[in-house]
């Protein structure tokens, strides 16, 4: 018997990332097909940073 071919389903994204992908190899390096600029842009505007957030504190 042949065997099937997995589905390969995309994962649900935020809409400031639609289409956004990323590919590990067999050496473990990432690759992206959005600039690691932008995804950091991204991430600073909509993440909170907990060790950041107890220094402002004090």
């Amino acid at each position: 018997m042949a065997k099937k071919k997995k589905k390969v389903e995309k994962a649900d994204v935020h809409d400031d990332l639609s289409g956004f992908d990323i590919k590990i190899d067999s050496f473990g390096e990432m690759s992206f097909n959005y600039p690691i600029d932008r995804l950091n842009k991204f991430l600073n505007e909509n993440t909170n940073d907990k060790k950041l957030n107890s220094k402002e504190e004090e």
